[in-house]
């Protein structure tokens, strides 16, 4: 009788798979190369060398006519830490206790930083939790979310720099501005995405009214269906997702996140990617949620930790870097990935 070939979770079968073979034992087959006739594969590019020595690959026939819009191909390289039999059926994609206490501890940061915006917010957030104007504080937001907080003492210096009253109309001021790590500021079109916010706003008639959406709508829903509408041009995820948690973390709007959006390049996807182990955003969501339920957070604490995680080094967005990460919340992470 023959043997049905086995799928592993990453669609491969198990006997190809670098990471399920391990897993469960079974040793790697070779990958059986093309049998297709040399003169029908795609030939590799030539290497060619300029006059000074130095020797650069060509891209083939294609590269002198490569479109404007189009990317070269960027190779990541994640540090990982050492494999030392690491296991946790939430964070799946991990095999290193050390990635695992760090991802903890990135948690906690982030339930820290979203406690004290809602209790204590620093600099122009707490004119946006207790401003008079709706539209003014909503401004604010999306601008904060535009330029982003830096690390250091003045995190907060281009953002008032730059800020201008939505009543006014007047351009933000972004000569000389320095963007936060997450910024979604193109200093070569600086006002694409104002100009695309401000047109979205007034087709809904103003900000209030393109926050809040339908009055039927829950705050989950509304936050889910605000994300898609603000996929204007010029403002990414980050940025996206930033300024919905803040609008509602800060009390402008009812708003709070039933998913954290996942997909595209964006610095949050890639580590999930990575540590929940599974490509599939329906199958990252679903696993995000169960490590946020596990851990007793809300599901909004894992942007800014996935984000400060994947890129191995902690930004604050506003609070200092150095605060001191809820001890609570940290126990229950290091519990529910066996790090006890």
């Amino acid at each position: 009788m023959l043997a049905v070939p086995t799928f592993c979770r990453h669609n491969r079968l198990v006997q190809n798979c670098p990471i399920c073979s391990k897993e469960q034992q079974i040793e790697m087959r070779a990958v059986v190369s093309s049998s297709a006739p040399a003169a029908s594969r795609p030939r590799t590019p030539a290497s060619t060398s300029n006059p000074g020595g130095a020797t650069r690959r060509t891209s083939g026939p294609s590269s002198p006519g490569r479109g404007r819009g189009e990317r070269g191909v960027r190779v990541r390289r994640l540090a990982r830490g050492a494999d030392d039999g690491f296991h946790s059926g939430l964070v799946p994609g991990l095999k290193s206790s050390e990635d695992a206490e760090r991802l903890a501890e990135e948690i906690a940061f982030s339930a820290t930083r979203l406690r004290l915006l809602a209790d204590e917010p620093p600099g122009p957030y707490a004119e946006v939790a207790a401003g008079d104007d709706v539209d003014e504080r909503t401004w604010l937001a999306f601008l904060i979310a535009y330029l982003g907080p830096v690390d250091g003492e003045e995190p907060f210096a281009s953002i008032e720099r730059a800020r201008t009253t939505w009543s006014s109309g007047q351009e933000p001021a972004f000569e000389g501005i320095t963007p936060g790590p997450r910024s979604a500021f193109d200093a070569a079109h600086p006002m694409r995405a104002v100009e695309a916010y401000r047109a979205w706003a007034g087709r809904a008639g103003s900000q209030a009214a393109a926050f809040t959406g339908e009055a039927s709508w829950n705050p989950e829903r509304r936050f889910a269906r605000v994300f898609e509408r603000l996929a204007l041009p010029g403002f990414h995820r980050d940025a996206r997702f930033e300024l919905l948690v803040m609008l509602g973390r800060l009390g402008v709007y009812e708003l709070r996140a039933g998913g954290l959006q996942f997909g595209g390049e964006n610095e949050v996807t890639v580590a999930a990617k990575r540590s929940l182990g599974i490509g599939d955003p329906i199958l990252l969501e679903r696993r995000a949620s169960d490590l946020a339920g596990e851990c007793a957070i809300e599901l909004d604490v894992l942007d800014v930790a996935l984000h400060n995680w994947g890129r191995g080094q902690r930004s604050g967005f506003g609070i200092d870097v150095d605060a001191e990460p809820d001890p609570v919340v940290l126990d229950a992470v290091r519990d529910a990935l066996g790090l006890g």
